[in-house]
């Protein structure tokens, strides 16, 4: 959500920014809405003073003993009366108009964000680790079918298209690379672990603005609730309407949860495997901080989610999103991208977003800073720390063995009890 006065102040600031995004919105329609607006609070001022001096006039008129004079002036204040009444309702009409105006418009740019037009542009900033190169790489699908651990078939039958049965060692793949990344975003950087609700009202959606814009994206329950399609809506929507105090930031939370997604705009994309699912599990990770530590939080948070990486021994390369691959809400945004040797390329396994104070204006989320009265609105960062699913995928594909069999990364033997995952 945009502060209107931001807009006011330098409409041409605007404008250039909305240009940059590539979105073709004008700060004068804007303004347009907020002008008739504003000359409606004020008619609407002018009216409650009118009627507050004319109501003074009743008691001298009925003193003077001039009843049809006290009549008049009672009428008057009467029709001032609903001349005010009228006004108010004007003024909320124009405001929620107002409001429903800025609510599609997305988030400024941080001035670091590089140009460009599409996922092509988006620029590398560093690499780690060797890719794999492995002779005849199988896919993940084919691994896994194999192993008869993977069904896509069995999940057909019980939901559709985009979905997957894990059975038996896979299964329980899942489940271990979920409690590493808690267990290392818990024990090691300070992430609060939170186990949030999956079903949502819409308020937190447009609070994370998946509402209005991505609503053909989302599962809608009968009763209007719906799935979330990631815990960043949850998790950032704990301080909606509060006002924290500034020792309490930063706040940062961690949750593995069930995501759901229509993925309405994706058709024929990925359609084989688990890169693009209905539905898929996922570590998020979200902060909460004051505006001047936000930059320097989005760093350390891409740094925790690089950090997995690593420490399962996956080469990775981190790029910045370029101007027309971002997403609405964020200012800035950094993915990684892993290492796939079946697909022969690097496909994204985390983002790691900024939204400065865009999301904290649409959830009136605020903290106070010290010695001043009145509060500021926070800045929310989210990452994926990461997405377990294509996080499996990784694994398969860059530990998988000449037999068919897949080695279990180092740090994993622990929860998964076992060094290979073969059939047997």
């Amino acid at each position: 959500m945009h502060d209107i006065r931001a807009i006011k102040d330098d409409p041409a600031a605007f404008d250039a920014a909305m240009k940059r995004r590539g979105a073709d919105i004008s700060s004068s329609d804007i303004l347009a809405i907020d002008d008739e607006r504003v000359a409606t609070v004020k008619a609407m001022n002018d009216a409650q003073a009118e009627q507050k001096a004319t109501s003074k006039k009743i008691g001298a008129a009925k003193a003077s003993g001039d009843e049809a004079a006290a009549q008049a002036v009672m009428a008057e204040v009467g029709a001032l009366k609903d001349k005010v009444k009228a006004l108010e309702e004007q003024e909320r009409v124009l405001a929620a108009k107002l409001h429903e105006a800025l609510l599609p418009i997305p988030n400024v740019l941080d001035p670091d964000v590089p140009d460009g037009e599409s996922e092509d542009d988006n620029v590398e900033i560093r690499r780690w680790g060797e890719p794999r190169q492995i002779a005849d790489a199988k896919d993940h699908v084919d691994l896994g079918e194999a192993l008869g651990m993977m069904d896509f078939e069995a999940a057909a039958k019980l939901s559709g298209s985009r979905f997957v049965v894990l059975k038996r060692d896979l299964a329980k793949l899942e489940r271990a690379i979920a409690t590493y990344m808690l267990t290392l975003h818990t024990e090691e950087f300070g992430y609060e672990e939170v186990i949030p609700p999956v079903i949502v009202n819409s308020d937190p959606l447009v609070g994370t603005n998946q509402l209005p814009k991505f609503e053909d994206d989302l599962f809608k329950t009968t009763n209007g609730q719906y799935a979330t399609p990631t815990a960043e809506v949850t998790l950032t929507n704990l301080v909606r309407e509060d006002i924290l105090l500034e020792e309490e930031l930063p706040k940062r939370m961690t949750a593995w949860t069930q995501c759901f997604r229509a993925e309405a705009g994706s058709a024929g994309r990925d359609t084989r495997g688990l890169i693009r699912m209905h539905q898929f599990s996922k570590v998020e990770l979200v902060s909460i901080t004051t505006p001047e530590a936000s930059a320097e939080e989005h760093e350390r948070m891409t740094a925790c989610a690089e950090e997995v990486l690593k420490r399962l021994d996956l080469a990775y390369r981190a790029v910045v999103l370029c101007t027309g691959d971002i997403g609405f809400g964020a200012a800035k945004t950094y993915d990684l991208e892993v290492w796939l040797p079946g697909q022969d390329q690097f496909r994204e396994i985390s983002s790691c977003s900024n939204c400065w104070a865009f999301q904290a204006r649409r959830m009136n989320a605020r903290y106070r800073k010290e010695g001043e009265k009145k509060p500021s609105f926070v800045h929310t960062l989210n990452g994926s720390g990461l997405a377990v699913g294509r996080t499996m995928v990784a694994i398969i594909e860059n530990y998988q063995q000449a037999d068919g069999s897949i080695a279990v990364p180092d740090v994993l033997k622990p929860f998964m009890g076992k060094d290979v995952i073969a059939t047997g």
